[in-house]
């Protein structure tokens, strides 16, 4: 029987780095953390970060109006995308697009190695 999420997690080249943008940039906590693995918590989602290998090239599936999707996009709230934004950026994300739709306001962004992340305002 399914009970729930276990985690989500993307495939990062750097490790270090990608803790760092994550735990500052994004605000996660850090749990656990081994050289093929590591665990942050944001709001009790566990968010898994895997290395690469050396050289190994990160898949890209598909681009919609959302933006592109890749193995995995992680969607976070915010209540003030304008704050976050500034955040993602002084770390190093880039901003793949802004929307401003009938359900909510969007930010679409890469982490350090073009993993795509949203952060979402609901209106409802």
């Amino acid at each position: 029987m399914i009970t729930g999420v276990q985690d989500i997690y993307y495939n990062v080249s750097d490790m270090k780095k990608a803790i760092g943008f994550y735990t500052e940039a994004l605000q996660m906590k850090l749990r656990f953390e081994e050289d093929g693995w590591t665990s942050l918590d944001w709001g009790g989602v566990q968010v898994g970060l895997h290395p690469t290998e050396p050289g190994e090239t990160i898949q890209r599936v598909s681009r919609d109006s959302h933006g592109v999707h890749g193995q995995a996009t992680l969607t976070l709230k915010s209540n003030d995308i304008r704050e976050d934004r500034v955040r993602i950026e002084k770390f190093g994300g880039k901003i793949l697009g802004e929307d401003d739709a009938p359900w909510g306001h969007m930010l679409v962004f890469e982490d350090l190695d073009g993993n795509v992340l949203k952060l979402m305002r609901a209106k409802y």
